[in-house]
């Protein structure tokens, strides 16, 4: 896999180079309310610019229906780009029409314009590979050189990310390869004691991890949604809190697993809980009550871990030696239900361990609660991709990357 230091040794003055940028940032309205993805992929940008290449980012934002859709514009993320750049950044208002070829034919040496959301064209996730093909073919006329720094897409057939690059010289950006070597360090030679830390919904979307992990952790701890069907499968009432009744066979079968290898598997051992789903708008007043794990009422739902379980999660992350935290802890986005997702992360500031915080919810939830990013040793940019990596699936993004 080239890297972006070999490639500009090369040159790339007066060169086209696409950038396959993740700018897929949350937006309440307009308003970007975490820019972490901009931020990692800028010293990219800033030297391709530098070393005058013509630089032209592409990303999707969220998931329009493969046509344009004003909720889901880039502009946003353009204009954010452009203030961290302190550099004006050309926007076209589509991916491969009239707005995005001028707009490129008018970059000068050293100059960056970002295109419009790429799934405003169909052929950008299409599982079709000549329709995919062909998105790819127009892309490739825009540029002359391809940069793969998106991270967080790696994990998606698309055409930005494994088709392009097998129309134009390649090579992977910083971003890439600053999130490749931590993984490594988290699957090769890893220094232990070795502790996972799970949380989100959905159990369903950690179960390839947590069957790859059982092979290497030597903790894992579980909260968030998923831990109320780990709980269920043990036998507990888990009220009206997320449940995925059809995974309870397979969550018995990793427990099992889990004592048969030797890892510790921790589970909640109080949660927050309430009739009421809190407004997270308003932010008003909860007023969660906090019952043991095996005591959840009926009509309530679970929707922080609690007091006793922020001070065991803390406990079992003071000794190790290596973290990797996919997930909160809870309903972080409202005050009443952050404190187990704060204990969480500061737990990892504490820690001497490196620790790896695996994008997405978490990603945001330690900058929204205030944390310091370079408190952790990595916040990644990439949850979905992050955990594919870490099931051991080949990822096409990296895959298209490699010579």
């Amino acid at each position: 896999m080239k890297t972006i230091d070999e490639l500009l040794a090369e040159g790339v003055a007066g060169k086209r180079v696409f950038v396959r940028a993740d700018l897929n940032v949350p937006l309440e309205g307009t308003t970007i309310t975490d820019d972490g993805r901009i931020r990692a992929v800028q010293p990219t940008i800033e030297k391709l610019a530098a070393a005058g290449a013509r630089v032209v980012v592409a990303s999707h934002l969220g998931r329009p229906k493969g046509a344009p859709d004003p909720a889901f514009s880039l502009a946003p993320a353009a204009a954010r780009l452009g203030e961290l750049l302190k550099a004006e950044v050309a926007f076209a208002t589509d991916t491969v029409g009239e707005s995005a070829k001028a707009v490129v034919a008018g970059l000068d040496d050293g100059q960056v314009a970002v295109i419009e959301n790429l799934r405003f064209n169909a052929g950008e996730t299409s599982k079709d590979d000549a329709e995919r093909g062909a998105f790819a073919d127009e892309l490739a006329e825009l540029a002359d050189v391809y940069v793969g720094d998106g991270f967080g897409a790696v994990h998606r057939k698309h055409a930005s990310v494994f088709d392009l690059p097998a129309r134009l010289p390649h090579a992977a950006g910083g971003l890439i390869a600053t999130e490749v070597g931590v993984l490594k360090k988290l699957t090769e030679d890893v220094e232990r004691p070795y502790v996972v830390v799970l949380g989100g919904a959905k159990v369903s979307d950690k179960l390839g991890v947590i069957d790859h992990l059982l092979e290497k952790a030597d903790r894992i701890l579980v909260g968030g949604g998923m831990a109320y069907t780990f709980l269920k499968a043990q036998g507990h009432e888990v009220g009206i809190s997320l449940l995925q009744k059809d995974q309870i066979p397979t969550v018995l079968e990793y427990l099992k697993r889990a004592k048969e290898k030797g890892v510790e598997f921790v589970l909640p051992v109080d949660v927050l809980v309430s009739a009421e789903f809190p407004d997270l708008k308003t932010k008003a007043p909860a007023n969660p009550t906090t019952v043991a794990s095996d005591a959840i009422p009926a009509d309530q739902e679970g929707l922080d871990i609690g007091p006793e379980t922020r001070k065991l999660y803390a406990s079992k992350l003071a000794d190790a030696a290596t973290v990797f935290w996919n997930g909160p802890m809870g309903v972080f986005e409202h005050p009443d239900y952050a404190e187990g997702t704060k204990a969480v992360a500061q737990a990892l500031v504490d820690s001497s361990a490196f620790t790896v915080v695996g994008g997405g919810d978490s990603a945001a939830a330690v900058r929204i609660l205030g944390f310091d990013e370079n408190a952790f040793g990595h916040i990644s940019t990439g949850g979905g991709a992050s955990l594919e990596y870490l099931e051991g699936k080949t990822l096409p993004g990296l895959a298209a990357l490699e010579d």
